[in-house]
């Protein structure tokens, strides 16, 4: 079979005869595939062992048809090597949170080969096995720092906002950190194969847009100009920062459903590959309904130099995988 490269088309900004589409958390609860192989084992040993993080990576695009593969994994996983006590239950909990400036210098330098061979191993597998392109990804340093900080998921991440407000010596001195291994962690990933990166940097949207420009963007900017390989950058609820966002010069911009398509577009200067936005919870609702939506997103993304149709967040664990299916065929213009 010939290989699929309409995502690498549509970043690139070259003319497709239909948007690419796949979906974030694409492999995820939703899938009976995927909980027959998720209830052998715990999260992260599945993230852990190649061969079961290769197949369950695998089954979106064997049985749903989606035009891409994200490697499946998680964004905290290289924190745990550099001495972050991490568990899943079922959301993440750090027992050892990073707090004050003795706490990020006790944090151990990242070698990606070492302290995550099982992530460059499902790459090597994978690519040998998919015929469209593989997405490697990364949460971004922001939103790592605000889990480290924290020690659980939270709705309003106090402890990063404090120590950006109170002790900002420290704040920059975890994100130099994060960034420097992020590099080498995405690097390594397009060593391995990877086609296409995607950073995630879902709590981005906590901060205000000055705030966001001055202590975070930098970060950002560095990690996009230091990757080979097309990169998109997702801040959740990141369309308040956008006027910050067009100076990247990364390939393309990943957009939550809570802006237009178009809104984004003229937003961000005509300049980026736009990826999303269909809400989430459209895929609860019935055919009608999600094919009217999905066709409002397609017809938008017309306007923009290229498109990737996507969710504008993950797929929830609760979604019907029939809504899925139908979906991306109505994406394929097969429904």
């Amino acid at each position: 079979m010939a290989f699929n490269d309409l995502l690498l088309k549509a970043l690139n900004k070259e003319k497709t005869e239909r948007p690419p589409v796949w979906l974030m958390r694409q492999a995820g609860r939703y899938m009976p595939e995927y909980m027959e192989v998720r209830k052998k084992v715990s999260f992260l040993e599945l993230c852990k062992t190649p061969e079961l993080a290769c197949a369950v990576t695998l089954q979106p695009v064997d049985i749903l048809g989606a035009d891409a593969a994200i490697l499946f994994s998680d964004i905290l996983i290289p924190i745990e090597p550099i001495g972050v006590n991490l568990s899943f239950n079922p959301a993440p909990v750090i027992s050892n949170p990073v707090r004050t400036m003795e706490d990020v210098n006790r944090l151990n330098h990242f070698n990606p080969e070492s302290d995550a061979p099982f992530v460059y191993k499902t790459i090597d597998l994978l690519v040998k096995k998919l015929n469209v392109p593989l997405i490697g990804f990364s949460g971004a340093p922001f939103t790592l720092a605000c889990y480290m900080t924290e020690g659980a998921g939270s709705k309003s991440f106090l402890e990063i906002r404090k120590m950006m407000l109170n002790t900002p010596d420290v704040f920059h001195s975890l994100m130099k950190k994060l960034t420097e291994d992020t590099i080498k962690y995405l690097q390594n990933q397009v060593k391995h194969g990877c086609a296409a990166i995607q950073m995630f940097d879902t709590w981005a949207g906590i901060l205000p847009p000055a705030e966001y420009k001055e202590m975070v963007f930098p970060y950002v900017k560095e990690i996009s100009e230091s990757i080979s390989a097309p990169f998109i950058y997702f801040a959740k609820d990141g369309s308040a920062y956008f006027d910050t966002i067009k100076e990247l010069n990364c390939a393309g911009i990943g957009i939550d459903w809570k802006i237009s398509l178009k809104e984004a577009n003229v937003m961000l200067g005509s300049k980026f590959s736009l990826q999303g936005n269909l809400d989430p919870a459209i895929l609860f609702s019935n055919k009608a309904s999600i094919k009217k939506y999905a066709e409002t997103a397609i017809n938008e993304g017309k306007l923009c130099p290229g498109h990737i149709f996507n969710l504008g967040h993950g797929i929830m664990p609760a979604t019907p995988v029939e809504n899925v299916k139908y979906l991306i065929d109505v994406v394929k213009g097969l429904a």
